[in-house]
Formats: C-alpha cells, structure tokens, sequence
C-alpha cells in the first residue's frame, strides 16, 4: 500500500495591513487533528492596530505632498525697475523715451500735483475720461523750464513722471502750460513756489 496523500495549504489571514508592516516567519507544517493531513501554513507577527490607523490617517497627506512638490514651478517673471534721473537743475524724471528737441513743437497730456499728491489740474478728466491736449513750444521763453527739459528727449507715445522744483517752474505767470479757466488758473498759480509734480505724455512731435 501506498503511503497516505497530502496536501500542502497556505493559509493567508483575512486582514487589511500593508506589505511593509508585515514580517513573514519561516514556514512550519502542522497536523490538523480533524482532517489526519499535513497542512503548511505561514505565521505573521500581529500589528498593533494602532500602527495601522496611523497608516490610514498619515498616507493622504503623503501622497498630497508628493503630488505638490512634484508640480512643475511656476514661472516668476522679474519686476519692472523704476529708474529715477536727476538732472542739474533739480528736476527728477521717471521713465523712458526719445526724440523730442530742443525749439520742436510738441502736443502732450499731463496732470499736475502738488508734492502730497493733492490734485491741481489735469488736460485729462478725470470723470469722462476726455482730453484736451496742449501744443507747447520747447522754448524757454514759452514753457517752464523743468517740463521742457523733461519733455526733452522723449518720443511719441512716452510717459514721464516728474517733480519739477519752484525755481525751474513758474516764476512767471506767461509761461505755460497754464488752464485758460480762470478757477484752475489761479488753483495752479497759487502753488507757485512748491515744487510740483507733473505727469505727462507725449502724443506727437510736430
């Protein structure tokens, strides 16, 4: 006679765990006292049920983490740089531009501003949006002297933004740019001897 038959059975346990907090023992034959047969079965070391809840509760910020350092990194663009020029006279110009010269013709918007920033007259509404362009002479006789050496130099289309000291700005009433409205008028001239900031563009070169 043959000897007996046997069976080999893994048995896994029924159990949710990861792969990595499991340790496998050597695997041992053990008799099973109803069924007469050797059974082959592999023992796992218990994990704390705790381990396993800090597993579940620690393993979607994990994968959010990787998921954020892994996204490509948006692009930063360098901020613009404001440069200021000082000219001899104490005029101080924001901007760029080029063309405009000395005795030309230019037509331009501008506001002006008392040092504070509190208003005192503009070519440009400030509710409708409407302008009124002046046509100033570069010429000293004709304009104060620190707008046109900020106008100087500019090209159509540019923007400047200067303070223009008392002593190169109106020290005589003739000069312009000056508002033909008597109220504006007498606001601008009654701020004279303040420095003053004027922003400007020039729409043509003519």
């Amino acid at each position: 006679m043959g000897g007996p038959a046997y069976q080999t059975r893994i048995r896994f346990p029924i159990a949710l765990a990861s792969p990595s907090c499991l340790v496998f023992k050597q695997p041992r034959v053990v008799l099973s006292e109803n069924l007469g047969e050797k059974v082959t079965s592999i023992g796992f070391k218990k994990v704390p049920r705790r381990s396993i809840l800090q597993l579940m509760v620690f393993a979607p910020i994990f994968a959010t983490a990787n998921t954020i350092l892994a996204a490509p990194m948006q692009e930063m663009n360098e901020p613009d740089v404001v440069r200021t020029l000082k000219l001899p006279s104490g005029v101080r110009i924001q901007g760029k531009g080029r063309e405009a010269s000395e005795g030309d013709l230019v037509e331009i918007n501008y506001v002006c501003r008392r040092s504070n920033g509190y208003f005192v007259h503009s070519t440009v509404d400030k509710f409708s949006g409407e302008s009124a362009p002046v046509i100033l002479s570069l010429d000293d006789k004709q304009i104060i002297k620190g707008l046109k050496e900020v106008l100087i130099g500019m090209k159509a289309g540019g923007k400047r933004r200067a303070l223009i000291p008392p002593s190169v700005g109106y020290i005589s009433e003739n000069l312009a740019p000056v508002p033909e409205e008597f109220g504006p008028r007498r606001s601008l001239l009654s701020h004279a001897k303040e420095p003053l900031i004027f922003e400007v563009q020039l729409l043509k070169v003519l």
